[in-house]
């Protein structure tokens, strides 16, 4: 051993020794298995370039997507009591709480935001699967009850990307309670005369798609997105029958008259643009940043020309 062995070697291997490559720069599709780099996954909005394939997307990213340059303002949600029941089953219900906070960074699972689509000022929530399953509890009640108050305050659309196992049974009762409290904020808006729009997410079961994703005066999904009550597995467990293929997918509802339209993910956003406009008696939206021209400028303009000809 000489300082050839102990210094020059290392130092040589470690100059040209090939670094790692972070496992975080490249996403395998669960449809198709094509590797997939994650700025360009990200650019759209988490769909498979080879496939299509619609992978899960939290809602921040969603509405960095959505909203006209990425701009939105978070709306302040009530919260609701911690651990009321004292539940616990392998974890105590706060350590679990906390666990999908820390993985997350999201204070829980439903985020509530305002801003402009096309020009067109409207309210958002989304639900975010990867907190405990995008669970219903208090706080989503809270927030669709806090969505539904700020679209009638500022006399906006409500629109809604849902995306939930069901109901959170860490809450018992209090969760299932949830549903009757946003049915009568849906109503709300109905009253106010203001559009509510859902769009349904893979997966959206149980107790949110028996309540406030079924309520919307139009239904859109994306692509392949599980929609149902209870699961085919238990469907079929049950009726002891094999359900036909595609069953309770976006596709078959869409057929059967469940949905009104299926769109992918990378189009949803002038889709929602042309129906809320369309929904609250608005002209098309011009393309472009330049806001739609009044009628009267439209009319106007031609006439100019002509009077100064005249005059000359």
């Amino acid at each position: 051993m000489n300082w050839i062995t102990n210094y020059v070697r290392p130092r040589i291997n470690s100059i040209f020794s090939r670094r790692e490559v972070p496992e975080n720069l490249w996403h395998k599709c669960d449809e198709c298995g094509s590797m997939l780099f994650h700025r360009e996954l990200a650019d759209n909005l988490n769909v498979c370039t080879e496939c299509g394939h619609h992978m899960g997307i939290t809602p921040r990213a969603r509405f960095k997507g959505l909203f006209d340059g990425g701009i939105f303002t978070e709306v302040e949600v009530p919260e609701p009591t911690t651990d009321p029941l004292h539940f616990r089953d392998q974890k105590k219900y706060p350590d679990r709480m906390k666990s999908a906070q820390k993985s997350t960074g999201e204070k829980e699972a439903m985020l509530v935001v305002t801003g402009e689509i096309g020009r067109t000022p409207i309210v958002a929530a989304a639900q975010d699967f990867s907190f405990m399953g995008g669970s219903m509890g208090m706080y989503v009640g809270n927030a669709i009850i806090a969505a539904a108050e700020k679209a009638v305050e500022l006399k906006r659309p409500l629109i809604l990307f849902s995306a939930a196992g069901g109901a959170r049974m860490q809450e018992g009762i209090l969760s299932l309670m949830q549903m009757p409290r946003t049915t009568v904020a849906v109503q709300m808006l109905k009253e106010a005369g203001l559009p509510y729009i859902v769009v349904l997410t893979h997966p959206t079961t149980g107790g949110v798609t028996a309540s406030y994703a079924m309520l919307g005066d139009v239904h859109i999904s994306e692509p392949n997105a599980l929609i149902c009550f209870a699961g085919p597995r238990v469907i079929e467990q049950t009726i002891r029958e094999k359900l036909p293929e595609g069953f309770q997918r976006a596709e078959y509802l869409l057929d059967h008259g469940m949905l009104d339209r299926v769109t992918k993910r990378t189009e949803m956003r002038e889709e929602l643009i042309t129906i809320t406009r369309m929904l609250m008696n608005q002209p098309p939206a011009v393309k472009g940043d330049l806001p739609a021209p009044e009628p009267e400028a439209e009319e106007a303009a031609p006439e100019a020309p002509v009077e100064e000809a005249a005059k000359e």
